[in-house]
């Protein structure tokens, strides 16, 4: 675990040594737009609204949000702690005599359990999303630019991608996740990579949750997840959000020592991606719920880096 606090501890250096192996040409401005701060978030029309309604076939319904607790594995050194006042927070009041409770919650809000990464997340050297500069995206009360209150409602198509089924056990720390491997889980499946189009979810299923609050320090370390060339082929798809039962998503170690979360910065920073983080893929993958309505409205935090990740999915 310290080997990996420690490539933390100079992750503004490395997003600016990876900029080479990540960086595609004419990443910005952005194809929504120079001025654009929603991302791919602009693909929700109700056009693909109504076409992800054909995969509520059953009328049923899963959160992917796992619980919210202080016992769940943190990143680095976030928080996450709840406060209750020891007593009445007030009344009783009036003839009702009425009485109520309060909390008080201390949390890196869209960055704690299961979570959505917005687009002032990651950055490439001093740019983020669609070319912006990061004095541009600083500030002391949240974010100038890139908030999460500019990110639109999802309703669209969502994919599973059952890793533990194609591979016949979970996986183990430092597996990536290659086009290949893809293709391979979804024929699997008795799907093919042309099930995944624009605007889709794609969620990935590596049986990593069997460490979660179980093992903290396995499931803070070294994970399974997307390599660089799986990262570059969903974007090239138009996918709109790529999420995981892991941390990152992506692979942790990168296969290239050298780059330290490349495909954050290809989803996110070049391309108006979001990433969804420790989701709970087992509920879709025990349900064999491969396609569904994935259907999440992120917090709307103004000047907020990421969102809860409470989103649901249809079936």
């Amino acid at each position: 675990m310290k080997r990996f606090l420690s490539i933390v501890g100079a992750c503004a250096l490395g997003l600016a040594l990876s900029h080479a192996a990540s960086a595609q040409d004419n990443w910005y401005p952005s194809k929504f737009g120079k001025d654009d701060q929603a991302g791919r978030s602009n693909l929700m029309t109700p056009d693909r609204t109504k076409a992800a309604m054909q995969y509520i076939k059953e009328g049923k319904v899963l959160s992917l949000a796992r619980t919210y607790s202080a016992k769940m594995p943190l990143f680095g050194h976030r928080v996450f702690a709840v406060r209750g006042t020891g007593g009445l927070a007030g009344g009783p009041l009036g003839d009702n005599q009425v009485t109520w409770m309060d909390d008080t919650l201390t949390a890196e809000i869209g960055q704690v359990g299961t979570q959505f990464d917005g687009l002032g997340h990651i950055g490439i050297g001093n740019k983020f999303y669609n070319g912006i500069a990061a004095s541009d995206v600083f500030g002391t009360t949240g974010m100038k630019k890139l908030g999460m209150e500019h990110i639109k409602p999802f309703f669209t198509k969502g994919i599973l991608i059952d890793m533990v089924l194609y591979k016949g056990a979970p996986m183990d720390g430092g597996q990536e996740i290659r086009v290949e491997d893809i293709e391979g889980a979804l024929k699997k499946q008795g799907m093919s990579a042309d099930s995944i189009g624009e605007g889709d979810v794609v969620m990935f299923h590596t049986g990593w949750v069997r460490h979660w609050i179980k093992d903290n320090a396995t499931y803070n370390g070294a994970v399974p997840g997307v390599g660089i060339q799986a990262g570059r082929w969903l974007a090239e798809k138009g996918v709109a959000v790529v999420g995981s039962d892991t941390w990152p998503v992506e692979v942790v170690p990168n296969p290239n020592p050298k780059q330290v979360f490349p495909v954050h910065q290809i989803f996110i920073t070049q391309n108006g991606m979001f990433i969804h983080e420790n989701a709970a893929t087992e509920r879709l993958a025990e349900a064999k719920v491969y396609e569904f309505a994935y259907i999440f409205n992120p917090l709307a935090v103004e000047g907020g880096t990421g969102s809860p990740g409470n989103a649901l999915a249809a079936y």
